[in-house]
């Protein structure tokens, strides 16, 4: 047996620690020895998971690079903007690295940290973890046995519940464009394009379009009544579906690693008490949602052309009763079609026969984890995800699902564009000759 790849956690947030409890089930595959991350309690928490010793902590990824190569590689989950820039100086120390979505938040970016790989000769997986979900990865499976034939016109569908449109993309961290560095299809939906352009592979996106808007929550639509605080000065607190009390106080545990991080990063006890009070005060998740400096869409349409004539959609709509992603796929002889919540598709032919239309199989899958992604397993892709990293930097063979650093680019590149065609109102020209 090949010995346990030996990797050091850059950002120890939610994310990273997700992907590094793979080392926590499959000890003989991974073994975390060390982490980075400005947060002692952070930090702490992690070493108290792993069990690595002391000196193994480092407040950034500048400070590790610069003791040269400790481990085999590195799972950087950074926030957005701090990817690229934390990811160069430990290519350059000889790690390879599991680097989160989105991997950049603008093209000059993308092309720097590719022509880096290359450079140093260094393995990048980006975490597009919905490519491991059984749902998706059987379908490409499918796809690839030609079951469908000829693609025709792949269509897929996001819809972002509202609490969770809230608590991630309104009040929370990607709620603003300028401070995150993302727009709203590059933070939510990058795994959607990801998918997109994996499936349809065979071919490359020439043109794109795109429309959307902040509908529901630009400031000019703040009800009359509603406060700066949802729980200090808001006359309308009991009634809006956006209640910081509502989603948070009521519901104290669904969130928590979001909502009550700077809580808990304080030391001080995470009591009903201590969270109504950051609610009240410093807490970012208790301002309005109609007051909060938030200059995301809520929404967004896309619309693909490929080189081979085939088209592909991709509607994003947030504020949704429900959770979920959809999928249909049509082709030259037959169509697939499914929801990832529920962890089932459904594989249709023609059939012209008389009295027949077409013959239809319903696949259902056995996922363990949450189907939907809320909890962050993501089809039960996440750790699925990791365990081919590991496969791959033990020279063992991959599944379908891992794909080149060029691959993702094409994704990234595709959403890049995606925002530019929304903001400029145009179609525009997608051109990919440089991969």
């Amino acid at each position: 047996m090949s010995k346990p790849i030996k990797a050091i956690i850059v950002g120890a947030g939610h994310r990273a620690l997700i992907y590094a409890s793979y080392a926590l089930e499959r000890p003989d595959k991974l073994q975390i020895v060390g982490v980075a991350d400005p947060i002692e309690s952070r930090r702490k928490k992690a070493q108290e998971i792993h069990k690595f010793p002391d000196h193994m902590m480092f407040t950034s990824a500048e400070e590790l690079a610069s003791k040269g190569k400790l481990a085999d590689a590195v799972i950087n989950g950074t926030m957005d903007n701090q990817h690229v820039e934390t990811t160069l100086p430990l290519l350059e120390a000889g790690y390879d690295v599991l680097l989160e979505k989105p991997f950049a938040v603008n093209e000059e970016e993308m092309w720097e940290l590719y022509e880096a790989a290359k450079k140093y000769k260094r393995t990048i997986c980006i975490c597009h973890v919905l490519r491991f979900a059984p749902f998706y990865s059987e379908i490409k499976q499918r796809i690839l046995n030609n079951e469908i034939g000829d693609i025709i016109n792949i269509q897929l569908t996001e819809h972002v519940n509202y609490h969770h449109l809230a608590v991630s993309y309104i009040t929370g961290k990607w709620g603003n464009e300028e401070e995150c560095g993302t727009t709203m299809l590059m933070a939510k939906c990058c795994h959607d394009m990801d998918i997109m352009v994996w499936l349809m592979n065979h071919t490359r996106p020439k043109y794109v379009s795109s429309f959307g808007s902040d509908f529901q929550f630009d400031e000019s639509k703040k009800p009359q009544g509603a406060g700066t605080r949802c729980m200090v000065d808001c006359e309308i607190e009991e009634e809006c579906l956006y209640s910081a009390k509502k989603l948070y106080i009521d519901h104290p545990d669904r969130w928590s690693f979001y909502v009550w991080d700077e809580l808990e990063d304080s030391g001080a006890p995470l009591t009903i008490e201590n969270k109504i009070k950051s609610l009240k005060t410093d807490n970012r998740h208790g301002r309005c949602v109609w007051d909060c400096n938030h200059t995301v869409v809520d929404h967004q349409s896309v619309l693909v052309e490929f080189e081979d004539g085939s088209t592909g959609t991709l509607n994003m709509i947030g504020g949704s009763s429900k959770e979920d992603r959809t999928i249909h796929i049509i082709g030259t002889t037959g169509e697939i079609e499914g929801v990832l919540g529920e962890s089932k598709y459904v594989v249709r032919k023609i059939d012209p026969r008389p009295g027949h239309e077409y013959s239809e199989e319903e696949y259902t899958l056995d996922v363990d984890g949450d189907a939907s992604g809320v909890n962050g397993t993501h089809g039960g892709g996440d750790l699925r995800l990791v365990a081919d990293f590991v496969d791959l930097l033990s020279g063992e063979t991959p599944s379908v699902s891992t794909t080149s650093i060029e691959d993702s680019i094409m994704g990234h590149h595709l959403v890049f564009k995606a925002d530019e065609a929304r903001v400029n109102r145009q179609v525009v020209e997608i051109d990919t000759k440089d991969l």
